[in-house]
């Protein structure tokens, strides 16, 4: 029944315009009869659940049905958010105040609310820390943030506009260990770790470019796989048009065989972190590793299941669900040790 509502409602409200677009790129890329293209889009999304762009993102068309099982398509991934989600707590992961609030112990850094009455406070923070990120508190992607140099010429208007912007959680600037900072310094290199049922499951680094003080993919960063047994890096880079990178375009830095400082107690952190909100099952985490182990940024409960699984990135053309499905069988396991208990 999952299978099928799912496809009415990605029928019903389907842009057409970009499914026929990406029949024509695809045939233009492989020379595949269109028609053929057309039956195959709509056999993937009655059997995977997989959107058009997944079609197209994942390559499914140059795939097997046995490798195309394997890959976490948007409808499944919809699919566990649901299962493994309460939406009553998922406001702990969209307010950035309310999440500070509820993960301090792990930020390992200093942050405050900006409001209207607490300007005294403001500049004692900025006394401590020069310069400072500061945040919208329910925007996501990088949108609004900025790293910023307060003094005391600049404290009021910098408090002014920040109230203005609406972008009023203020943080102590995170710093990374020197491995990631080398890679490029000017942001902070973050990790995104994906917990399902409270294991990690996927594992992947983020990493800025040119001046962007950001590591998003979307804001033109790299992004590459961490091997989740070993914390190795042995991959190579991509950026969102698909280009490669063994070593870093701007520092020269080699990003592939890199292993990541401290990868157990990384492992263990995001895991302990995991099991904080046990309504919040399946989620995203963005962690900074310092040189004093790691610390928290955010989490999400849409982990992004197009990042991880990109074509370069997977071995042999699997997909993750195999070691998504471990995850969820281990608590179906639990659950039955637990009945006959």
């Amino acid at each position: 029944m999952g299978k099928i509502s799912y496809l009415f409602k990605r029928i019903k409200g389907m842009n057409y315009k970009g499914f026929f677009d990406t029949i024509n790129e695809v045939h233009d890329k492989t020379g595949k009869s269109r028609i053929i293209l057309f039956f195959d889009i709509i056999n993937c999304g009655i059997k995977y659940q997989a959107g058009y762009m997944d079609y197209k993102l994942f390559e499914m068309y140059r795939i097997s049905g046995d490798k195309r099982k394997t890959i976490i398509t948007r409808g499944i991934n919809n699919e566990l958010v649901k299962k493994y989600n309460n939406p009553e707590y998922t406001h702990f992961l969209h307010n950035k105040i309310e999440f500070n609030k509820k993960f301090n112990k792990y930020l390992a850094r200093d942050w405050m609310e900006v409001t209207k009455d607490n300007y005294e406070d403001f500049k004692v923070f900025i006394g401590k820390h020069k310069e400072i990120v500061v945040k919208p508190i329910d925007l996501s992607c990088g949108k609004g943030i900025e790293i910023i140099k307060v003094n005391n010429k600049n404290c009021k208007k910098v408090y002014e506009n920040l109230l203005e912007t609406k972008r009023t959680l203020v943080e102590e600037v995170a710093t990374q260990c020197k491995i990631l900072s080398n890679l490029h310094p000017q942001s902070i290199n973050t990790m995104r770790m994906i917990t399902l049922n409270h294991h990690l499951v996927a594992s992947y680094l983020r990493i800025g470019t040119g001046e962007n003080v950001v590591d998003n993919f979307n804001h033109g960063g790299l992004v590459v796989p961490v091997n989740i047994d070993t914390g190795i890096i042995d991959y190579l880079a991509i950026d969102k048009k698909g280009n490669k990178y063994e070593k870093h375009p701007d520092t020269n830095e080699n990003i592939i065989w890199v292993q990541i400082p401290k990868w157990n107690k990384v492992k263990k952190f995001v895991e302990e972190v995991s099991k904080i909100i046990p309504e919040l099952g399946y989620v995203g985490w963005d962690v900074c590793l310092s040189d004093n182990g790691p610390l928290l940024i955010e989490g999400n409960e849409f982990p992004g299941h197009d990042i991880y699984q990109l074509p370069p990135h997977r071995t042999n053309d699997i997909g993750l669900l195999p070691i998504f499905k471990k995850a969820m069988e281990e608590e179906n396991d639990n659950e039955k040790n637990s009945d006959s208990n």
